[in-house]
């Protein structure tokens, strides 16, 4: 427990440290809550004051009008100082959340794949939306209201002290049962905000997935399966809240409860008080009840909300430790190299490349290939054999664990990652297009990229006719992934935006494994305009699509078994002849 208590209070610290930017906004914050807790309580006091000053001891019309608008000028100035004091702690919250959310995002986008691979993307998107919104509470209404409430109480307490310390004992003897009943309301609220925190992104994640897997969901009809597992996660979602509403439902009428008895307990003493001293000390009393009614008031809501603040408090830490588990992660991160001029008109080398997703289950093994500058080579084997491997440790996407790959002269890892990948550009089977416009998904919002050229590059691909019959043509906005779009359709998309970033290696992962005749006749012609004077990386599904690979590499469970052109493979009798018959013959079949 103790150790849990260090933790939270480091990452408090750490958290606190992200105001230093906003030392203003924070200092005017802090200024307006020290105000708040002297001129609150002074309030009560000022009050009893014109009680037994102008309304008991002398009647005195003009001075009790001149007190009253004092104290409402001092309620004015309240209200200003609350305006203001809550309107800078939330603006000094949503600053801090802003800069943490992009550094979140920004350390993510530096992330290798492998990470996205074993992390659910809801329980990201819970990370940078859901447990940021738990932070802007530490500052919104946390520490610095925590703080005020403390100065507060030490005020209110010296004042009742000065002006009577009978009475202040007499009202302070239910706060030993408020300080008990708040203690149980502080850990039931923490056993919930910690089933909360679960039961939320459990929930995230649940939605996120099966949302983006909706196809599958209603392709094998598992919409009341589904249903009934995502009722389950939400009753658990549910039961999460209302543990902490059945805490708050116990909680506040106690201390309502408590309050009540303090103020019994103010006039029951008063009236013992009354019966044994003179008039004149009994009119004295007058403004001490006035003023000892208000502070107890004063008293009670700090105490009573303490409870729910601290718990808001730690609940923000809590998720702002997760917060920064991702920022802490550097094990993720890829080195970015150092190399930003170097030529990609020279041969690739793969020497003794060894690559393994886990420590001990290698997926490619000894890989020794050269891939001449201007050539296109095709990668081809059966699903598993390593192709795409190939293909995304050069982009960098993983890092090889054994040997070494060079560009020319360059060994991989030198050459600055964000250099290497705009040298690069990659055609995935899967395409994926974002909810904006055609232009903006090709250009990837590049300002360097302008329409003139993205119009040239889609006619040269051979997607600018059915570009220009949609509503909008360019601008229309597709839906997510692609909305009303064929797969061929967003396949030549993809091209076109491979053409616009005219990169010196092009990387086609099986582009057209999924589309019908005629989208595989438009994507050929656009590979074969694609490829045209660059170096290419060609992975094949259908062997007829790589006939005129100027080399085809066959894999086979994480090595190279052959290499060759199409001609040469054929006549050796080997893997590749086996699988170019295979295909071949199942294609007769079919016609």
């Amino acid at each position: 427990m103790s150790e849990k208590k260090s933790l939270n209070f480091l990452v408090f610290k750490r958290l606190l440290a992200n105001t230093k930017p906003y030392k203003r906004i924070l200092f005017l914050s802090v200024a307006c809550t020290i105000l708040l807790s002297f001129l609150g309580p002074l309030r009560p006091l000022l009050i009893g004051q014109m009680v037994d000053r102008f309304m008991v001891q002398s009647k005195q019309p003009d001075m009790l009008v001149i007190w009253t608008f004092m104290i409402i000028g001092l309620l004015i100035l309240e209200s200003f100082l609350q305006f203001a004091g809550m309107f800078f702690s939330n603006l000094l919250a949503q600053s801090v959340i802003r800069d943490l959310r992009t550094r979140i995002f920004g350390h993510l986008l530096r992330f290798r794949m492998q990470y996205f691979d074993k992390t659910p993307i809801g329980s990201l998107v819970t990370r940078v939306v859901s447990d940021l919104e738990a932070i802007t509470e530490v500052f919104s209404s946390g520490i610095l209201e925590i703080a005020g409430d403390f100065l507060a109480l030490i005020v209110v307490l010296s004042l009742m002290f000065w002006t009577n310390w009978q009475l202040t004992l007499m009202t302070l003897l239910p706060i030993p049962f408020l300080l008990i009943a708040t203690r149980i309301f502080a850990r039931a609220m923490q056993k919930s905000f910690q089933l909360e925190r679960t039961q939320v992104n459990k929930l995230n994640t649940f939605v996120q997935e099966h949302l983006s897997g909706m196809s599958i969901v209603q392709l094998f009809n598992r919409q009341k399966q589904e249903y009934t597992v995502f009722e389950e996660i939400n009753k658990g979602h549910r039961q999460a809240h209302v543990n902490a509403v059945w805490a708050n439902s116990i909680f506040f009428p106690v201390v309502e409860m408590l309050s009540s008895l303090s103020i019994a307990f103010l006039i029951v003493w008063g009236a013992v008080m009354a019966g044994g001293t003179s008039q004149h000390e009994v009119e004295s009393m007058y403004g001490q009840i006035f003023s000892f009614t208000l502070w107890i008031g004063q008293l009670y809501r700090p105490i009573r909300m303490l409870a729910d603040k601290f718990n808001v408090l730690q609940r923000g830490t809590v998720r702002a430790e997760r917060v920064f588990e991702i920022l802490d992660m550097d094990e993720f991160v890829q080195e970015q190299g150092k190399n930003d001029h170097c030529t990609f008109n020279v041969p690739i080398h793969f020497d003794n490349v060894s690559f393994a997703y886990t420590n001990e289950q290698f997926v490619l093994k000894d890989i020794n290939l050269e891939i001449n500058p201007g050539s296109t080579v095709a990668f081809v084997g059966a699903t598993g054999s390593g192709k795409t491997t190939m293909v995304n440790l050069l982009g960098r996407f993983y890092e090889y664990k054994q040997g070494t790959i060079h560009i020319g002269d360059v060994e991989l890892r030198d050459i600055e990652l964000n250099y290497l990948r705009s040298k690069i550009a990659v055609v995935l089977q899967d395409v994926f297009l974002f909810s904006d416009s055609i232009h903006r998904n090709i250009t990837l919002g590049s300002p360097e990229i302008t329409r003139e050229q993205v119009v040239q590059a889609a006619k040269a691909v051979g997607a600018d006719e059915f570009i220009c019959q949609l509503p909008g043509g360019y601008d229309y906005v597709l839906g997510e992934r692609g909305g009303v779009l064929s797969v061929g359709q967003r396949q030549l998309i993809s091209f076109v935006r491979a053409f616009v970033y005219n990169p010196e290696i092009l990387i086609l992962d099986e582009a057209t494994s999924s589309v019908d005749n005629e989208s595989e006749v438009l994507i050929q012609k656009a590979t074969e305009t694609l490829t045209k004077g660059r170096t290419s990386i060609v992975i094949a599904h259908r062997l007829s699509t790589i006939r005129s690979a100027d080399l085809i590499v066959v894999m086979d469970k994480g090595r190279i078994v052959e290499q060759g052109t199409h001609i040469e493979l054929l006549t050796k009798e080997g893997y590749y002849r086996k699988l170019h018959d295979m295909q071949f013959s199942e294609d007769d079949t079919e016609e």
